[in-house]
C-alpha cells in the first residue's frame, strides 16, 4: 500500500475526512458518495472482517504501524496532529480514520429472511442512540435490525463508535420508501416473513412485557420509535400487539436504547 505524508488540510486527497464533526453536511455527503467513517483500529479490524473494504486510511505518525496490514492496496495518508484536527474539526485520538466503501444494503426480505427476533428503530434522530440500539442487538440476540428511511444512519461516524463496531456485525437495512409509506410495505414484507410486529409504546390497552414475553410469537419484530414522542401513529396501527415495559416510581419510559436492551433480553430466544 502506498503511504503518503500530507501536511496541508486543504489537499483534496483529504476531502472524505473534511469536517467530521458538521453532522448535516456529514449526513448527506457520506451516503451520496458511497462511503462512511471508521474511527480506531479496532472499528476498522471489524469492518473489514465484516467484508467491508477501505478507500484509504488517515493516520498520524505515531499509529502508522498499527494499520499498515489493515488497508491492503488502499493509500494509507500520515498527517500531523494539527493537520488532523484542521482538517476533521476535533483531536483524533483514536489511533485512525478510514474512508470505508459504504455496500450496498439487503432488501428487507433479505434481512429478515430467517430472523426470530428483530429490532426495528423509527425515526431515532441520535446517532448515540442508534448506535447503542446496535450494540444491544447485537448483545442480546437479535438477528437483524431494520431502521426507518428518516432513521439516523447506523453508518455514521459516532454510531459506529457508540456501536463499537457491531453495526458490522447485525444483518441490518432500511424499510423502503413506498405509496402510503415506508409502514404499508414494511407490515407487508415482514407478516410475509411469518414476523409478529410488537410496537414499544405507552396506550390503555399494551401488554406488559412480561406477559408478552411468557407466551412470545416464534418470530417477533420489536419496534421501537423515536426519542420524545415515541412511535408514530401509523407504527402503532401496523403493529399486531402494543407492548409495554412496567414502570416504577412515576417514570413512565426509558431513554430509547435502554428500552430496546430490557425488551430485547425479555424476548431473547434461547
Amino acid at each position: 500500500m502506498p503511504v503518503l505524508r500530507i501536511d496541508d488540510a486543504a489537499d483534496e486527497r483529504l476531502a472524505d475526512y473534511r469536517d467530521l464533526t458538521d453532522v448535516a453536511l456529514r449526513r448527506t455527503l457520506e451516503p451520496a458518495g458511497g462511503l462512511y467513517i471508521a474511527e480506531s483500529a479496532k472499528v476498522i479490524t471489524r469492518a473489514l472482517a465484516a467484508g467491508h473494504r477501505p478507500r484509504s486510511i488517515l493516520v498520524q505518525e505515531k499509529w502508522l504501524d498499527d494499520v499498515r496490514t489493515l488497508a491492503g492496496d488502499a493509500p494509507i495518508y500520515v498527517v500531523t496532529d494539527a493537520v488532523a484536527e484542521r482538517l476533521t474539526g476535533y483531536a483524533v485520538h483514536r489511533g485512525a480514520l478510514a474512508a470505508m466503501h459504504r455496500p450496498a444494503l439487503p432488501s428487507l426480505a433479505e434481512v429478515v429472511a430467517d430472523a426470530r427476533l428483530v429490532l426495528v428503530l423509527e425515526d431515532i434522530v441520535d446517532h448515540t442512540n442508534v448506535g447503542a440500539a446496535f450494540r444491544a442487538a447485537a448483545g442480546l440476540g437479535a438477528d437483524a435490525v431494520v431502521v426507518s428511511p428518516r432513521c439516523a444512519d447506523p453508518l455514521y461516524r459516532r454510531s459506529v463508535r457508540v456501536s463499537m463496531g457491531t453495526v458490522f456485525q447485525v444483518p441490518w437495512t432500511r424499510m423502503p420508501e413506498g405509496p402510503g409509506g415506508p409502514w404499508r410495505a414494511a407490515r407487508e414484507e415482514l407478516h410475509d416473513a411469518g414476523i409478529h410486529l410488537a410496537a414499544l409504546a405507552l396506550a390503555d390497552d399494551a401488554v406488559p412485557l412480561d406477559v408478552f414475553a411468557a407466551d412470545r410469537p416464534e418470530r417477533v419484530a420489536l419496534v421501537l420509535g423515536t426519542e420524545g414522542d415515541g412511535l408514530s401513529r401509523r407504527a402503532q396501527e401496523a403493529a399486531d400487539t402494543v407492548v409495554t415495559i412496567p414502570m416504577a416510581g412515576g417514570v413512565d419510559s426509558l431513554n430509547v436504547a435502554s428500552a430496546a436492551a430490557v425488551a430485547l433480553w425479555a424476548l431473547r430466544t434461547p
